[in-house]
């Protein structure tokens, strides 16, 4: 199946692997849950069914806090939809707390850690260029 659209994460360079899978995990729930890309569920041999999951595939890149910040500014000037997670987020309990945290800060002084990305192929490519995937 060809998507016109793309997914993307970028991850700061400098996260703990458990931070990694946090901020994987909270990004894309602003993702899946406003943007229509998840499929039907999935059902075994057995007929036990499981949750659907994203019927687009989604790259993770890793990012030095200056490419995340530089990710951010040419990302809101593109049709592309963002999703965010500051360093402060881990040290908050809930959605209103996150949300109280973000409030505080102008864009530029954001402390991103994470960045999701979804838009057309070509925007989206175009913003991620010189972001190394994660290994």
């Amino acid at each position: 199946m060809k998507f016109d659209t793309k997914i993307k994460i970028a991850l700061r360079d400098d996260l703990e692997p458990w931070q990694e899978l946090n901020v994987t995990a909270f990004l894309m729930s602003g993702i899946a849950g406003t943007q229509k890309i998840i499929g039907e569920p999935y059902v075994d041999a057995d007929g036990e069914q499981y949750l659907p999951m994203s019927q687009q595939p989604i790259m993770i890149h890793s990012a030095s806090a200056e490419q995340l910040q530089h990710l951010i500014q040419k990302g809101l000037t593109k049709d592309v939809v963002i999703s965010i997670y500051t360093h402060e987020l881990f040290t908050t309990y809930n959605d209103e707390d996150n949300r109280a945290t973000i409030a505080k800060f102008k864009t530029a002084d954001l402390d991103l850690v994470g960045v999701t990305m979804r838009g057309k192929k070509t925007h989206v490519d175009k913003l991620f260029k010189g972001i190394a995937l994660h290994k």
